[in-house]
């Protein structure tokens, strides 16, 4: 039991976070399966309370959420975890303006367009 809960902490514990349940569901199945400890959430509001509890060494997250966008959320979570990496993904245009206004504030983050290929987010966490 301690050998597994040693290799349990051995993995890096990611934090997926998307309003629509089968694409965090289905990132965080991938993500398990690759060698993550991934836990899945549906809003923003969710991944800044379960980034309190899990501390999480990565944040995946949509950007367009209809409770607090992901840009926010992870504006809230790198306060929090200083060092958590954090992806954004988004497959709206609307998403640029999103960055534009927080990058003028200091905050700077990676962002992919979805659809993601599990096999560029994987290379992403991995670099």
């Amino acid at each position: 039991m301690a050998e597994q809960q040693a290799a349990n902490q051995a993995k890096p514990r990611v934090l997926v976070a998307d309003d629509e349940r089968v694409i965090a569901d289905t990132l965080a199945i991938i993500l398990n399966q690759a060698g993550f400890d991934a836990t899945a959430v549906y809003s923003g509001e969710k991944a800044v309370e379960m980034a309190e509890i899990l501390k999480p060494d990565m944040l995946i997250s949509d950007v367009i959420m209809t409770d607090l966008n992901g840009i926010d959320a992870a504006i809230k979570i790198r306060a929090m975890l200083p060092g958590c990496k954090i992806l954004l993904f988004s497959g709206q245009a609307a998403t640029a303006d999103l960055l534009d206004r927080v990058r003028a504030q200091g905050h700077e983050f990676e962002i992919l367009a979805k659809p993601v290929h599990p096999q560029d987010l994987l290379a992403r966490l991995r670099s």
